[in-house]
């Protein structure tokens, strides 16, 4: 029970079932007061505060918001009709099931101990003004089943807010393995971009440091070749040889940088 009671927020969502029974619960006693015979002499007065507290209880959600001195204010008039309509004719105690709709505003509308105290309040007034207004004997007929009413709907609630924080949780869960699903994607392409940066930079350094080289030495040698051709034919045919292979090793060199550059599905088209 302590967790629930730490921390916890009213329930501002109650959901259909809660509005649609306090209006089933208003609806009947309202029913039932213009239908029980010995009633008819108080009809007037009945109707009267039944139909205050049914605009009462329908702005009740409107008040959800204000300070909590104006839902204490609220519950306390609430209170003071039904023990009002309870004094009027005291063998009706069908009236009493208006503390049940009391009891469903209060376990929605009030966060944490306080719920729980107006709660215990209603208990007390409804087992209170039963045994006031019809002794002792008489209130242990109706108020036992009213006041274990009154327990479900507050336990009801509790679980209710469980069941939403537990969804709260889950959804900010799921915000943050998705941003983190999001961050490790992003920081995967970096490090992808990264890596082919540095590997164009490796490239590029071994075509300065070899292919460049190669190339210089091909030249040279080229150059050496025309010299020969004027001056030395004998050793022409070797220096001709020592250009084709070296023209060969520039070639496969440039070959293997270019395939380290491809992309691997251009490498197997290749291939």
């Amino acid at each position: 029970m302590a967790r629930y009671l730490e921390g916890s927020q009213a329930i501002r969502n109650p959901g259909k079932f809660p509005l649609i029974a306090i209006y089933l619960y208003i609806g009947a006693a309202i029913a039932r007061t213009m239908t029980y015979p010995e009633t008819s002499p108080l009809h007037t007065q009945y109707l009267g505060l039944e139909t205050v507290f049914l605009l009462l209880s329908t702005a009740a959600w409107a008040l959800s918001r204000l300070p909590q001195w104006v839902l204490h204010l609220y519950f306390a008039i609430q209170c003071t009709l039904v023990v009002a309509l309870v004094s009027l004719y005291p063998k009706f105690d069908f009236i009493i099931l208006l503390f049940i709709v009391l009891s469903l505003q209060a376990s929605f509308l009030f966060s944490a101990r306080v719920r729980l105290s107006w709660v215990g309040s209603l208990v007390f007034l409804t087992w209170g003004s039963m045994m006031y207004f019809n002794g002792f004997q008489n209130s242990l007929y109706t108020t036992p089943t009213v006041i274990a009413a009154e327990i479900v709907i507050l336990a009801y609630a509790l679980v209710k807010q469980e069941v939403e924080e537990a969804k709260d949780r889950s959804h900010a869960l799921l915000s943050d393995l998705s941003a983190a699903h999001h961050l490790l994607e992003l920081r995967a392409k970096q490090a992808e971009e990264l890596a082919g940066e540095q590997e164009r930079s490796r490239v590029a350094r071994e075509l300065h440091d070899t292919v460049s080289q190669l190339l210089f030495s091909i030249s040279l040698t080229a150059r050496s070749a025309e010299l020969l051709l004027r001056q030395d034919h004998g050793r022409l045919p070797e220096e001709i040889e020592r250009l084709k292979n070296m023209t060969a090793e520039t070639s496969s060199q440039l070959r293997s940088l270019i395939g380290q550059l491809l992309p691997s599905e251009a490498k197997t088209e290749g291939k």
